[in-house]
Formats: C-alpha cells, sequence, structure tokens
C-alpha cells in the first residue's frame, strides 16, 4: 500500500453522533483498497474553533461540512470552486497540497442526480421549505435543471414565502416539495413542517433530506395522499462519492 492513502478525513458539525458520513466512509474505509484511510467527526460548538481543529490536526486532507457550518466556515477557507462560490455554501473542503483549504458543495450534485429519475413533464415547478445551507445547494440544482422555485421560511421576506401563504392553489402550481429543514430529524420523528398535506396527489413529488428516520412524517403524510416520495439517503451517497472524488484529484 503506497502511503499517500494514508490519510485522514472527518466531518465538520455540530451535534453529530448521529451522523452519516462517518458509517459511511468508515464502512468504505474497512475495504483493504483502502487501508490506511481513517475518518472521525469533529463535533464542535462554534465555527470559531475550526482555525485550532486545522492546525492541532496537520494531517487532516478533507472535511465534510454538515449543519450548522456548511456557511460559517466560508470566511475561514482560502479559496472556493466556482459552483460553491455561487452557491453560497460548502459541505466538503479539500486540503490541498500546498496547505490551503479549497471549500466545494457536492450536496448539489447529490440532491440532482437522486432527483432526476423521479421527474415527469408536470414537474414544473419547486417549493423548497427552508432558507439554510442545505437549501442553497437544492437551489443551484434546481436551477441547473431548469425548475423554477420559490423559498417557504416561517417568516415571509424578499423571494420568500411564509407557511401562512401555502394553500390548494399553491400546491396546484408547485408540484415538487422539497423539506430542507430539520424538521422531522430523529428523534423528534412526530413532526413535520407545517403545511395543507391534504392537498398533496399522486401528481406530486415529495422530497425530504432528511434520511434518518428514512420515512419522516413529511413522507408519510405526503404518501398517503399518493404521492412520490424520497428521502435525502441517496443524495449522501452521491454527494459522498463526489467529495472522495475531490479530495482524491
Amino acid at each position: 500500500m503506497i502511503d499517500i492513502l494514508r490519510r485522514r478525513f472527518g466531518l465538520l458539525g455540530r451535534n453529530i453522533s448521529y451522523s452519516f458520513s462517518k458509517g459511511y466512509f468508515t464502512e468504505k474505509f474497512s475495504d483493504e483498497v483502502f487501508a490506511g484511510n481513517s475518518y472521525e467527526n469533529f463535533d464542535i460548538s462554534e465555527i470559531n474553533y475550526f482555525t485550532e481543529l486545522v492546525k492541532n490536526n496537520p494531517d487532516l486532507r478533507g472535511l465534510n461540512v454538515t449543519i450548522p457550518y456548511k456557511e460559517q466556515v466560508i470566511p475561514f477557507l482560502d479559496k472556493l470552486s466556482k459552483k460553491a462560490a455561487l452557491i453560497g455554501a460548502v459541505n466538503t473542503i479539500k486540503f490541498t497540497k500546498n496547505g490551503k483549504l479549497k471549500g466545494y458543495n457536492t450536496d448539489y450534485y447529490g440532491f440532482k442526480k437522486s432527483l432526476e429519475p423521479l421527474l415527469e413533464p408536470h414537474h414544473k415547478k419547486a417549493l423548497i421549505l427552508g432558507t439554510g445551507g442545505a437549501s442553497k445547494g437544492v437551489a443551484f440544482a434546481l436551477d441547473e435543471l431548469g425548475i423554477p422555485y420559490t423559498f417557504v421560511s416561517r417568516e415571509a421576506k424578499e423571494n420568500i414565502i411564509d407557511y401562512n401563504l401555502i394553500n390548494a392553489t399553491t400546491f396546484d402550481n408547485f408540484k415538487i416539495i422539497i423539506n430542507c429543514t430539520p424538521v422531522g430529524t430523529s428523534p423528534n420523528i412526530e413532526a413535520c413542517p407545517d403545511l395543507p398535506y391534504e392537498f398533496f396527489t399522486e401528481k406530486h413529488i415529495a422530497y425530504d433530506l432528511i434520511y434518518n428516520p428514512a420515512e419522516t412524517q413529511f413522507l408519510k403524510n405526503a404518501k398517503e395522499r399518493g404521492a412520490v416520495i424520497k428521502n435525502g439517503y441517496d443524495m449522501l451517497i452521491f454527494q459522498a462519492e463526489k467529495a472522495w472524488k475531490i479530495w482524491n484529484k
């Protein structure tokens, strides 16, 4: 085994003991082809600890980034990929050979690749629930797919509607509903975004970025009305493999 493969990777976030990434990469690295690679969680209470983390771990070669640091980490990086700069959120960091930190976004790629097989001609517009870092990658993917979208948040702002405005007409116009909020994540599995679920139909796609539980209350409610449902597991697989390619290029 050549030394270049003996490297450390990890996940940056807060309260991430549940994380998909650690389990996924630990299993990946159990294959003798990847012997010498390791993956661990870096759970920090605030982003200002990031500088110390990097300083104390000089053998790190790459990081994934999750909630709540996808946007907050950007000022600590030396450069961004073109797409990460356009999106305004980073979920992958590469430690370059000259010691620089470069941010990428693979969320948009994972979401796009997992949504595309579900699309039908009547899926013309999307509602994005939430306005955090994850929603930015989703919006970028929808732009690439040529699907107009509207953001939904608890408070209406410019180009953002609040949940109180969602009604039957909204569901007639928007056949893709994407939950980019953490509402419904384990252990709070009975929670769900505040929507009039009775207006879901078999013409709708309900997509939840959450993967634990596999079927959130949001997805269950939409499924009961005949909607096509999709959780975030495949998106995570696609974005993780894209990150692995970035770390190795």
